[in-house]
This record gives structure tokens, sequence and C-alpha cells, in this order.
């Protein structure tokens, strides 16, 4: 499906009406800063479901099934600002990096994605112009400001992932993500074990890597902050009840890391 000029001027009318980012808590407080990309699974209307049926834009293939809740509880317990995605995976990936095959997917696992074959360059650039890059924008100059603050910040990404992939089922509860920096991931995996409850994932169900992922080897490696990634089992997270559970958790688990990053001068 390749977008005419009547469509290229719907969908930036639609993007115009429902804004890419959704920026929660922007007066927060907390030395943290939690994003999240693939918080929704919006799709414009001039892109007409990009032909895939409705039961499969439910699935995680199209957004982090059940992070939203747990980022905006979250965001409010910490005190800490939020910026996420309110566009689905399947317009624009905004954890992948442009030369990754994930970033405008023509196929999702086994699911085909009619509506991003045979783009032009014009297409993909509209899709990164209104979708990607305001929302990256945001959070560097989020960051920027907070640096000419001299405000700490400690980046938390903010993810879940599907129980069973490619039929194998994944015994993990939650996982910590990271690439060259481990520095909060090992307190986070420590703080995590000692629940005494939960299987935590060290770098599972994935590990972050500069060719499939942007966020943290863009704005925490590269800028040198404390960051890690987070991963939540999608079915922990698939009511109300389960988001609130584990945005409690974790509230309470970060505002003890708080208190050691700041008793070892880290923040």
């Amino acid at each position: 499906m390749v977008l005419n000029m009547a469509q290229d001027t719907s969908l930036r009318l639609e993007l115009a009406e429902v804004p890419p980012v959704h920026d929660e808590n922007v007066a927060g407080h907390s030395p943290f800063l939690l994003t999240c990309d693939h918080y929704g699974r919006r799709i414009p209307r001039a892109l007409r479901d990009l032909g895939v049926a409705p039961s499969e834009l439910t699935r995680h293939i199209a957004w982090d099934v059940g992070i939203a809740g747990v980022a905006d509880r979250l965001s409010m317990l910490l005190d800490a600002r939020l910026i996420a995605q309110v566009y689905s995976r399947l317009v624009i990936d905004c954890n992948r990096p442009f030369t990754s095959s994930g970033s405008i997917p023509v196929l999702s696992e086994a699911t085909d994605i009619p509506g991003n074959v045979g783009l032009s360059a014009a297409d993909i650039a509209l899709r990164r112009d209104l979708i990607f890059a305001p929302y990256h924008r945001r959070i560097a100059e989020v960051l920027d400001a907070r640096a000419r603050a001299a405000r700490p910040t400690v980046l938390i990404a903010l993810h879940s992932f599907a129980p069973t992939y490619a039929g194998v089922k994944r015994p993990w509860h939650i996982g910590t993500l990271y690439h060259r920096d481990h520095r909060l991931p090992s307190l986070l995996l420590a703080a995590l074990r000692a629940e005494g409850d939960l299987v935590a994932g060290d770098n599972e169900p994935y590990a972050v890597d500069e060719a499939t992922d942007y966020a943290i080897p863009v704005h925490g490696e590269g800028r040198g902050l404390i960051h890690t990634g987070l991963e939540i089992r999608q079915d922990l997270i698939s009511d109300a009840t389960g988001e609130t559970q584990w945005a409690e958790r974790l509230a309470r688990i970060f505002r003890g890391i708080a208190e050691r990053l700041r008793a070892e001068r880290m923040v």
C-alpha cells in the first residue's frame, strides 16, 4: 500500500489531531525519567489499519500489552516524568534504528503487514518525520534541559514481552536489559531476585544491541546516563489489577535503588 498525496495530507492532519508524544507528569521531581516506545497502538486513519485484521492490532505485534497502565501509575508513584509514543510499532517502531528490518516491518512474526509493502522513500520519511522524530526529539530536549539544570537523570525504558514466542514459553516474570553499561541493571536484578517470588532475567528475553535497538544506545549509553531497559511479561499486566500491582512493586524497588544511588553519589 503506497500513500498518494491526498493520503499524505490526511496522515498529517490525523497526527496533528493526535500528537505522537504522550508527556506525563512534566513537573515531576524524581531523578527517574521513564520512556515507553511501544505505549500505544494507534494507526492513522489514512493508513487504513495497514491492511491488518483488527484482532491482530490488539496483540503484542502492535504494542507492548499492559505497559501503558504500568507506566502511567509508576510515573505518578515515583513523581517521575514519562515520555511515551502513542502510535503503533507497526506504523514505525520507535525502538528500532532505520537500518533495521523491524523499523517498518512488512512481516511481524507470522502476520503480514500489507500497508508497509512497497513504500517509497517519501512514505518512509513521512512516518519518520511525523512519529519517530518528535518522540525522540522530546526525550532529547528533556535530557538536555535536565543536564543544563544539573538535574540527575536515571533513565528507565519500559517494555513488556509476550509469554510465548515462536512456540517457546518464556519463564521470566521480568527482565533487565542493557548493552555495555550494567550499573543499574545489576542493582535492579539483585533487588528483583531478593523479592523471593520472581524469576528475573539478566538481559532476558533478549539483550540490547545497537543494530536492533535505538532508545538505550542513543539516550542512555550515548549520554553516559545511568539506565536500564525493563521488560514485564504481558500475562502479568493484562488487566488493571496486574498493572497496578506491578507499578506499586516497581515503585518500592526503585525508591530503594534511588537511596542507594544517592548514598554512593551516583546521582
